[in-house]
């Protein structure tokens, strides 16, 4: 990753001075957070069970965070951009052209090597969860499933804009297109599924436990799609590229809370399984 390697200098003092000059800023910008005793972390709106309605496993995370620093949170809830580099700009090294953001610390940010190489003003680390797509279904109205065929001719609830949506609709020329219903949010298609008016909804694994909490009436499937990356994808925070200090001390915490099993124990509180990476 080019924006987390070091260019090579002719003298060490040259390195020395990089170095301190990068050294200072996050320096003061922690010792700011510290005299305040707040630090503010932007979340995701409408995002279950990681962050809604001001709850969430994100945001219990972030406040468990702050105390390991001796800090309180303060919560910046916001609507996702139109991609994930302007959610980094937005709410983590600029702030929104509307006047709010940027945070202190961004959660639930993919740790992908491209989306790293193209923001080279933020630090992504801390990964704490992997997430993946699944396909929940009644098991009445689809008793078995045994590939995508199973599908066929059934009613499929998705997220708008979103992978499930994408792949879905897109699988073998549009096959499923008539079956597939939109949704504001997964958790309302989950709720439909659950009441009846669907057979089945793909989403991620993560909302598919926080609703159904491992009903037996609701199997879940993983589904190949050519599109759908097999293992998932990893989420972790993103600060300041200028704030490593910060960044290694949350992630010294994120450590703590692995170990002690603390984190799993907030997942859990949703009814979710942690995947640590």
């Amino acid at each position: 990753m080019n924006s987390f390697s070091l260019r090579r200098a002719g003298l060490a003092i040259s390195l020395a001075c990089a170095a301190l000059s990068i050294a200072a800023p996050a320096h003061a910008d922690l010792e700011k957070i510290r005299q305040t005793g707040i630090l503010k972390v932007a979340v995701y709106n409408e995002f279950a069970p990681f962050s809604a309605n001001n709850a969430g496993i994100d945001i219990d995370l972030a406040t468990a965070l702050a105390k390991k620093l001796g800090l309180k949170v303060s919560l910046l809830p916001f609507p996702a951009g139109e991609n994930l580099n302007d959610d980094l700009r937005n709410m983590v090294w600029k702030g929104h052209y509307l006047g709010y953001g940027p945070a202190d610390l961004l959660m639930h940010v993919p740790v992908d090597r491209h989306l790293i190489a193209a923001n080279d003003k933020v630090e992504i680390f801390a990964p704490y969860h992997r997430e993946t797509v699944r396909l929940v279904r009644n098991g009445t109205t689809i008793p078995a499933f045994d590939g995508l065929d199973a599908l066929s001719g059934k009613k499929i609830g998705v997220e708008k804009v979103s992978i499930s949506a994408m792949v879905l609709l897109g699988e073998q020329d549009g096959k499923f297109r008539d079956g597939v219903r939109i949704y504001p949010t997964p958790i309302e298609a989950l709720e439909d599924l659950r009441a009846g008016k669907l057979d089945a909804v793909l989403a991620n694994q993560s909302e598919i436990e926080s609703v159904f909490k491992g009903d037996a009436g609701f199997p879940v499937d993983q589904v190949a799609f050519p599109r759908l990356p097999h293992k998932g994808w990893v989420v972790g925070m993103a600060v300041k590229k200028d704030e490593m200090e910060l960044a290694r001390l949350l992630q010294t915490a994120t450590d703590e809370l692995v170990a002690t099993g603390e984190l799993s124990k907030i997942f859990a509180k949703y009814g979710v399984h942690v995947v640590t990476p």
